[in-house]
């Protein structure tokens, strides 16, 4: 005796059926795209990268590198000038009026960040120094990712007074 035969409409698919289909894939795949974004959204909420600096009226004024060395809690940061992008400024300009080692040396490569570490529990960067090549000056730093990483809060500041850039992530 033959049994009789289900057609496959009626059938309710297994789950690992259904893994096979290509409706499945598709979320498959804009579930591994949204965890990859979400992974790259947050690795941004960091000064590390490459950012353009501006002066007080918003104009480019130099396109800075900050990079991390050491690991963990330990890493503490470091930018260079990696071209002057100030309208009119001699690109073999030298910092004639720093002191000590970087004095004389060129503005185009010279190292404007030093020391900056994270601080525990928040996307804030403190702890070091920043120099500004025009003036000579130095002092101390907070770094501050904003607007999801696409922006950087840049303070300096010699004892009571402050002042804050906004950089721009260049990408």
């Amino acid at each position: 005796m033959r049994k009789p035969s289900i057609p496959s409409t009626l059938l309710i698919p297994s789950p690992l059926s259904r893994a096979k289909t290509p409706g499945c894939r598709v979320w498959r795949l804009l579930s591994l795209s949204a965890l990859c974004a979400a992974g790259a959204a947050s690795a941004q909420m960091t000064p590390v990268g490459t950012w353009r600096s501006v002066d007080e009226n918003g104009q480019p004024k130099a396109q800075v590198r900050i990079e991390a060395h050491g690991e963990g809690a330990n890493a503490t940061l470091t930018g260079r000038i990696e071209k002057v992008l100030k309208a009119g400024a001699d690109p073999k300009a030298v910092c004639d009026k720093c002191e000590g080692a970087k004095k004389d040396k060129p503005v185009a490569g010279l190292e404007i960040i030093s020391g900056a570490k994270k601080k525990e529990g928040a996307d804030v960067w403190e702890g070091g120094r920043i120099l500004d090549p025009e003036k000579g000056s130095d002092y101390s730093l907070r770094l501050t990712p904003i607007e999801g990483g696409a922006k950087l809060q840049v303070r300096g500041a010699i004892g009571p007074f402050a002042r804050t850039q906004t950089w721009q992530r260049v990408h």
